[in-house]
């Protein structure tokens, strides 16, 4: 089993949205991010991979099964953007709760969890602050021998601090090959400093799904005015964004355009200016 989990030809239709033939897979040991603006489809591939909406179409394989049984569902920590668990309940008592629910709970490691992130152990979870709910969930994910995390915006309201201990987390969690992350996020930054691929969701389909190190040192941006624009070769161009003093271009092979274009002025793109452009830009 190369990959931690596959999916192929994943469709799911709504009224006003349709999930459209997503493919990608995450490899052991490695972590996957997943970006795209709000309603593009994240969510919903992550809840068609966990098996709580129905998809119409599509293979899933997760940790080698196609079903995810009892043992499946105990190598598997999830993280959603919001509140995990009963708003009543504390963490002292979600240790109870776990305990009955997985085989593999570690008690000692979710305490020590809830020491490292300053966490009440006796405070009503309906009291914590979108942060503290957060560093809950994540207390809990890494409390029970996952092989799998699949984290739905789990930096989401964290202060840069508890952020970065956060990633050191996850960096720290693949270096067991065993041990794999698809982690959805808006902060692109935290991707770029983490992820070892990238998968870009727009409006349902997938636009690219590619090693981020190829992202970051082979992308670039060149930016022109319009006679420069109207010189470049259209196969060259990615995708391209009318500004008001400047052409943006995205292309795909930075290096190899400077000697094509030697006048030109080429930069290297950051993930958030990719996504802009191919969100906003044209071809």
């Amino acid at each position: 089993m190369d990959n931690a989990l596959t999916i192929s030809g994943l469709t799911k239709t709504y009224k006003d949205f349709v999930l459209d033939n997503v493919s990608f897979a995450v490899p052991n040991g490695a972590i996957v991010g997943l970006i795209g603006e709000n309603g593009a489809g994240k969510s919903t591939t992550i809840n068609a991979v966990l098996g709580l909406i129905q998809k119409e179409a599509g293979y899933v394989s997760i940790l080698g099964n196609e079903e995810i049984n009892g043992d499946t569902k105990e190598q598997i920590g999830v993280v959603f953007d919001g509140s995990n668990y009963p708003e009543i309940l504390s963490p002292k008592k979600i240790n109870r709760v776990m305990k009955n629910i997985y085989c593999s709970w570690n008690e000692q490691t979710y305490f020590r969890l809830l020491k490292q992130f300053s966490l009440p152990v006796d405070k009503q979870i309906k009291q914590f602050s979108k942060g503290m709910k957060m560093k809950l969930a994540i207390s809990v994910a890494f409390s029970h021998h996952s092989k799998l995390l699949i984290l739905d915006e789990a930096t989401s309201g964290l202060d840069p601090v508890i952020r970065d201990d956060i990633l050191d987390m996850l960096l720290d969690f693949v270096q067991n090959e065993e041990h794999s992350i698809l982690v959805s996020s808006h902060i692109t930054s935290d991707l770029e400093k983490i992820a070892d691929y990238i998968v870009f969701i727009h409006e349902g389909k997938v636009v690219f799904f590619k090693p981020k190190d190829e992202l970051m040192e082979q992308y670039g941006m060149i930016k022109c005015g319009a006679a420069q624009f109207d010189a470049l070769d259209q196969s060259d161009i990615v995708v391209y964004r009318k500004m008001d003093y400047e052409w943006q271009v995205l292309v795909s092979n930075r290096g190899k355009m400077q000697k094509k274009y030697p006048k030109a002025m080429i930069v290297p793109a950051t993930i958030d200016e990719i996504i802009l452009l191919y969100v906003k830009g044209g071809k």
